[in-house]
């Protein structure tokens, strides 16, 4: 079965020159040759060694908030009991509970292992994170192209290139979202998803060859062991982040079928048996049912503003368009125009249908249009004028990105001589935490406060999030009965009578809302003016 590097169409878009293949490994210790020890490192390995320690830091000066509360809940709980851990944010049972992946459960196993709290873990969990999510990105970049510099622009345009109003989500991959969600499993699972991505196109390509050198004969051939650890690898990402998961099968369904060619009985085989690990990797979970979250509808108004509000978040990764459309008019079965083609389709499903959680996908939906230009961009020069003209522009837009949204993630208000947007700084309420025992519930009315002290192993009245564990109706109505305990005209037995009812001892009220007479005051926040108080017997 031979090989060659002759006469095909690169990915690039070019014609590549023919090469032979070189000796076998070891051959250059032999012959006295310089060997990969002494080889300088890439551009990628330094400067993305440096974009990690730069982020790593943004992330940790900036307090933990949005989300956070929700994936320190879910650790606590799962110290507590690492087999039927109960709902991460209530007094009630958690079985179905999509929030215990894999990735959280080795989290809880290292909370019971070292002592260390959710909240440790999570901001532990971001430098880890960030490391995957980079050497994913370097991994299939490399499988794209082999222009070295390929990895940083695409670096560069996937956490710059967004759009010119702020947005701080889980998914989003730009500079002032990796400030809030490194810590977050999303992070994990995108990484992982480069990985995914990479090997897919090793795979569909020929057995991981060199880019360039082609494979004569039938391609997909390898050891099968190779492809059902690609379909752990998927399921792994579906139990870790279902909406993620979306975008990573439609972009591996892109990736085969652009690169895939030859497809005769071992090779479909191969395919098969790739999918059919990854759905008994995802059935076999015993937490949850992987098919929980695609029923549940809860959480699909919340993210009707990605969809409303796109244009502003995202127009500047539009600037990869051109260079799409050029991958496209010279290989129209390219990966990222396929990729970018399929996500799109996903994207457009959930406008159609009302189920905005799709627009998740979005910050992946960027990145065919984001890792094109930086192929493009990192083509050999002397450029042609139209090339020359696209990476003006998009150096423009990289300043506008920069200057607009993303400078505050990485430079602090200290060192700013602008007056940069920042990253959001929510208010600690470790305070109030040690007041309250683990496992007891509180009624709050404040933003944060709710979403902040499940993280300290609070049980929470009314759960904050959505959670397939708890029937959205029975949410819906607790959230009713705390509205009425805070009502000002509600009578003492009124509120005693809701107080007994979901097992109520502790308020966290705002500096605007006058504690009731049967509560008496333990402790308050200087910084908030919020008062917390215990509910007498």
């Amino acid at each position: 079965m031979p090989y060659t590097g002759s006469g095909s169409v690169s990915l690039d878009g070019g014609a590549r020159p023919r090469r032979r293949l070189r000796g076998a490994l070891g051959a250059t210790a032999l012959r006295g040759g310089r060997t990969r020890l002494t080889r300088r490192p890439s551009p990628y390995v330094v400067l993305g060694g440096l974009f990690w320690l730069v982020m790593t830091l943004a992330y940790w000066r900036v307090p933990l908030c949005c989300d956070t509360g929700q994936h320190a809940a879910v650790i606590e709980r799962l110290r507590w009991d690492l087999w039927h851990p109960a709902h991460p944010t209530a007094d009630l049972p958690g079985a179905g509970s999509p929030y215990y992946s894999p990735y959280a459960v080795v989290q809880g196993v290292l909370a019971r292992l070292t002592g260390l709290s959710g909240w440790a873990l999570v901001k532990l969990a971001g430098p880890l994170n960030l490391l995957v999510l980079l050497t994913g990105v370097g991994r299939f970049v490399r499988v794209l192209t082999p222009r070295p510099w390929a990895p940083v622009l695409a670096l560069l345009f996937m956490t710059v290139l967004w759009g010119t109003e702020r947005i701080v989500w889980s998914g989003y991959l730009g500079l002032m979202s990796m400030t809030t969600n490194l810590g977050y499993p999303s992070t994990f699972a995108i990484g992982l998803t480069f990985w995914a991505w990479a090997w897919t196109g090793a795979r569909a390509r020929g057995g991981g060859l060199p880019h360039g050198v082609r494979y004569v004969g039938p391609s997909g051939l390898g050891s099968a062991w190779a492809y059902a650890g690609l379909g752990a690898l998927y399921g792994l990402i579906v139990l870790t982040d279902p909406i993620t998961a979306v975008a990573a099968l439609a972009g591996a369904v892109a990736v085969v079928v652009a690169w895939q060619h030859g497809w005769w009985g071992p090779v479909v085989g191969r395919w098969a048996l790739t999918g059919a690990v990854a759905l008994a990797v995802a059935v076999a979970w015993p937490y949850y049912s992987v098919l929980s979250p695609a029923g549940n509808t809860g959480v699909d108004g919340m993210h009707r503003p990605l969809y409303t509000e796109m244009g502003g978040h995202l127009w500047l990764a539009l600037l990869g368009l051109p260079a799409l459309w050029a991958r496209a008019r010279r290989t129209p079965r390219g990966p990222l125009v396929l990729m970018f083609g399929a996500q799109c389709l996903v994207v457009a499903y959930g406008w159609v249908s009302g189920h905005y959680t799709c627009g998740r996908i979005l910050g992946l939906a960027a990145v065919p249009a984001q890792f094109a230009l930086a192929v493009e961009l990192a083509a050999p020069r002397p450029w042609g004028w139209g090339r020359r003209m696209l990476g003006a522009v998009a150096a423009a837009g990289v300043c506008v990105g920069f200057l607009t949204v993303q400078a505050g993630a990485v430079v602090p208000r200290s060192l700013d001589p602008v007056g940069f947007e920042q990253p959001p700084r929510w208010p600690a309420y470790a305070w109030a935490a040690r007041h309250v025992g683990a496992g007891e519930v509180l009624i709050t009315d404040g933003y944060f406060a709710g979403h902040a002290m499940a993280g300290y192993g609070v049980n929470m009245a009314a759960p904050t999030w959505p959670d397939p564990a708890l029937d959205e109706a029975e949410r819906g109505r607790r959230h009713a009965d705390v509205r009425a305990y805070l009502d000002p005209a509600a009578t003492r037995a009124e509120r005693t009578e809701i107080a007994r009812r979901y097992g109520v001892r502790w308020l966290l009220l705002t500096r605007w809302r006058e504690a009731p007479e049967e509560a008496v005051v333990v402790d308050f926040s200087p910084r908030t003016g919020e008062v917390l108080a215990r509910i007498a017997p």
